[in-house]
C-alpha cells in the first residue's frame, strides 16, 4: 500500500492515501505472472473484466458493460489515450511496449472523469512505462511454445551527454490461432513487430523533458460472418488484415518553486488498419497543460487544460455492408480540482469538475467530491461522489452498417429482412451518478487489506429502438432499421476485496475477489427488447483470484495463479476455473530461465462471444512456453 500512483489525482501520492479504489500492478507482478500481453496482465486487478475473444482480440472493462468495444473504459499509455473514437473503445492487439519497460499499471475502478475526461466512466487504466534512466545497459529475451510460436525483444539504454538518458527497442512474436468448439483452428493466427525509443532529459536543475515514440506493423486472422442478400444471406470471410501506425509524445515539466510545477504534453498518433468493409485510417492531435499549485499548508490546487483533434478515413471495400464518410473531430475541456486539509495528517477534502466540449453532445459538466479520513496510521477510510458521462461514438452518431438479412422462413415476411443500424445525431450523452466507499488496513508488513464497495446509476443509456420497415427495391429486401436512443436506465453494485498477506520472508499470497450485480431498467415505450438480457448476462457476477509466489533455495522462483470468473448468461458460456504456473531459475544475476504453463485445468475453455463484428466463436487452449532473458 506504499507505492506510488499518480492517476488518482495527477501528481504523485502513496497507494493508501488515495481517496479512490485504484491498484497497482507492477513490474515484479507482471514478471512473475508469466503473462505475455498487456490485456492478459489487467486479469491481475480486481474490479477488471477480462476475457479473450480469440488469439488477437480481447474484451475488457471494468466494473461491468464488458465488450469487445467497452465504451465505458478510459485506457493511457503514459498519459496518451489510446480509445478509438469510433467505437468509443480500445482496439487491444496494437496496445503493447516491451512488458519489462512497464514500471506499473495504475487502475482506478470508478470514476475519474473529473481529471480524465468522459469516458472515464467505469475506470481508467494508466500503463506506465519506466524512465530510460532505469533501463540502462542491454537486455534481450527469447523464447517459444505451444500458442507462443516464437518471441524475442532487444533493448538498449544509454547515456546523452551528462543530462540525459535513452534507450531503443525492438520485439516481435508470432502466436498460433485458437480453436473453435470441434478443436479446428480458427484462422486467427497473429504475429506483430515494434520498435520504439524514449529519453529523458534534464536540460536545467528545475527543468525535465522526456520524448518516446512507437512504431509498428503486424497482421492478425479473422474469421467473420457478413451479410449477404442471396441466400444463405451470410457468408463467411476469411481474412488477413494488416495494422501499422505510430505515435510520438512530447513532454515538459517545468517546476517554479516548491509550491508551482507547469507540465505540458503533446503526442501525435496515426494508426492503419485493414477492416472487413475496407481500410481505416485514424490521425490524433492532442495537447494539454497542467498547472499543480499548493496554496499555503491547507490547499493543493490542479488545473488544466487540454485540445484533441481526430480525423477518421475510411476506404470501404464492400459499400453495401457500411456507410462512412471521413470526419474530424474536436473536443476542447478543462478542469479544476482542489485538495483541501482539514485536519493536519487525518481528514481531507477533494473537489474538482471537469468542463468539456465535443462535437456531439455539446458541453458537458462532471463534478466530483472526495473524502478521505486516517484516524490510524493502520486504518483509512474514503468516500466519493461523482457525475460522469460517456459521450456517443461515431458509429452510435452517423454510421450506416448492415447488420443481418434473415430469411423470410425465419421472419414470415415475403422477402429477406435487411435489419441496418443508422446512427443518430440526435444520440445524447448516458450519464452517471456514482457513490463509492472504500476501507483500507495495513495490519502489519505481514498483512493488509484493501476493500471497496460502489453504487452506480446509470440515466440515458442507450437503448437500440426498431424503426417503421420499409420496402428496398434496389436490394429485394424489407429494410428494417435500428437507431439508438436514451431510453433505457441502469443500476451496478457491488465491491471488491483484496487481500495480501506473507506467511514467511519468501512466500507472498494475493487474494482478490470481486462482486457484480446489474439491473437494467427498460422503458415500456422501448422496442429495444434484448438489451436487458444481454448486458445483464454479458458480465460475471463473481471472479475470483488467487496468487503464490515463493522464492525457493538454488534461485528458484515457484508461482501459482489460479482463477475462477462466473458465468455468462447471455453469452451461453459457462464459468470456467484456470490456474497458471511459472517456474524460474537465475543461474547468474544477469541470466533468467523461465517455464510457463497457462489454463492448466482444462484442454480449452470459452471465455467470450463476440457479436458486434460476428467473430467467429473461438476457445482458449492449454499452452506452455519457455522464456529466456539476458542483460548485459
Amino acid at each position: 500500500m506504499q507505492v506510488e500512483v499518480t492517476s488518482v489525482a495527477k501528481s504523485p501520492q502513496q497507494l493508501v492515501k488515495s481517496a479512490a479504489a485504484v491498484y497497482v500492478i507492477t513490474c515484479e507482478d507482471i514478471r512473475r505472472s508469466g503473462v505475455t500481453s498487456i490485456p492478459e496482465a489487467l486479469r491481475l486487478a480486481p474490479g477488471v473484466q477480462v476475457a479473450r475473444v480469440d488469439a488477437s482480440k480481447w474484451a475488457v472493462s471494468i466494473r461491468g458493460f464488458n465488450n469487445l468495444f467497452a465504451k465505458k473504459l478510459l485506457v493511457l499509455i503514459d498519459g496518451r489515450t489510446v480509445y478509438n473514437s469510433l467505437f468509443s473503445g480500445v482496439i487491444w492487439d496494437v496496445q503493447d511496449t516491451m512488458l519489462e519497460d512497464i514500471d506499473r499499471i495504475e487502475i482506478i475502478r470508478g470514476p475519474g472523469a473529473t481529471l480524465w475526461g468522459a469516458n472515464a466512466v467505469n475506470g481508467v487504466i494508466n500503463i506506465i512505462t519506466k524512465s530510460s534512466a532505469d533501463t540502462q545497459g542491454g537486455l534481450v529475451t527469447a523464447g517459444m511454445g505451444t500458442e507462443e510460436r516464437g518471441f524475442g525483444s532487444l533493448r538498449y539504454g544509454g547515456q546523452v551527454g551528462q543530462a540525459g538518458t535513452y534507450r531503443v527497442y525492438a520485439k516481435y512474436f508470432n502466436r498460433d490461432a485458437a480453436v473453435d468448439a470441434h478443436g479446428d483452428e480458427t484462422w486467427d493466427d497473429w504475429d506483430m513487430v515494434r520498435a520504439g525509443f524514449r529519453s529523458d532529459l534534464e536540460p536545467s536543475s528545475r527543468t525535465s523533458l522526456t520524448i518516446q515514440g512507437d512504431i509498428y506493423s503486424g497482421q492478425a486472422g479473422n474469421r467473420i460472418t457478413l451479410p449477404s442478400f442471396t441466400p444463405p444471406y451470410s457468408q463467411v470471410s476469411e481474412e488477413d488484415m494488416d495494422v501499422d501506425g505510430g505515435n510520438l509524445l512530447l513532454r515538459s515539466k517545468h517546476t517554479f518553486s516548491d509550491q508551482s510545477e507547469l507540465e505540458l504534453q503533446a503526442y501525435y498518433d496515426r494508426a492503419d488498419r485493414e477492416l472487413f468493409m475496407g481500410d481505416l485510417e485514424r490521425e490524433t492531435l492532442d495537447l494539454e497543460l497542467q498547472h499543480h499549485l499548493s496554496l499555503g499548508s491547507r490547499n493543493d490546487l490542479l488545473w488544466g487544460l487540454r485540445y484533441r483533434h481526430v480525423h477518421h478515413n475510411l476506404s470501404m471495400s464492400i459499400p453495401d455492408i457500411i456507410h462512412f464518410s471521413d470526419r474530424s473531430m474536436h473536443l476542447v475541456s478543462g478542469f479544476i480540482q482542489d485538495e483541501l486539509t482539514l485536519v493536519p495528517d487525518t481528514l481531507k477534502l477533494i473537489l474538482g469538475s471537469k468542463f468539456e466540449h465535443n462535437d456531439f453532445t455539446g458541453f458537458e459538466v462532471q463534478p466530483n467530491a472526495r473524502m478521505i479520513w486516517t484516524p490510524h496510521p493502520r486504518h483509512t477510510l474514503w468516500a466519493a461522489v461523482s457525475r460522469a458521462v460517456r459521450t456517443p461514438s461515431r458509429d452510435e452518431h452517423d454510421v450506416t452498417w448492415l447488420q443481418a438479412v434473415l430469411p423470410p422462413e425465419q421472419t414470415g415476411a415475403f422477402l429477406p429482412t435487411a435489419v441496418r443500424f443508422k446512427g443518430d445525431n440526435d444520440v445524447d450523452s448516458e450519464n452517471l451518478m456514482a457513490y463509492e466507499l472504500g476501507y483500507r488496513l495495513q495490519w502489519s508488513q505481514a498483512f493488509s487489506l484493501d476493500l471497496a464497495l460502489f453504487y452506480n446509476r446509470y440515466d440515458d443509456h442507450l437503448s437500440y429502438e426498431i424503426g417503421e420497415p420499409s420496402l428496398d427495391i434496389s436490394s429485394a429486401t424489407l429494410n428494417v432499421p435500428v437507431h439508438p436512443d436514451n431510453t433505457n436506465k441502469a443500476t451496478t453494485y457491488g465491491g471488491e476485496v483484496v487481500l495480501t498477506y506473507h506467511p514467511l520472508d519468501w512466500w507472498e499470497m494475493e487474494m482478490v475477489s470481486s462482486l457484480l450485480e446489474m439491473d437494467f431498467d427498460a422503458s415500456n415505450s422501448s422496442t429495444d427488447k434484448t438489451s436487458q438480457e444481454t448486458y445483464e448476462g454479458r458480465n460475471p457476477n463473481l471472479q475470483f483470484s488467487l496468487r503464490s509466489n515463493m522464492n525457493l533455495p538454488h534461485d528458484l522462483e515457484l508461482d501459482l495463479w489460479c482463477r475462477f470468473v462466473d458465468r455468462l448468461e447471455a453469452l451461453d458460456i459457462s464459468d470456467y476455473t484456470t490456474l497458471d504456473a511459472r517456474l524460474g531459475w537465475r543461474p547468474s544475476q544477469n541470466l533468467e530461465v523461465a517455464l510457463v504453463g497457462r489454463n492448466l485445468l482444462k484442454s480449452r475453455h470459452k471465455e467470450f462471444r463476440d457479436e458486434h463484428l460476428n467473430l467467429t466463436a473461438t476457445q482458449i487452449e492449454r499452452s506452455a512456453y519457455l522464456q529466456v532473458t539476458f542483460q548485459f
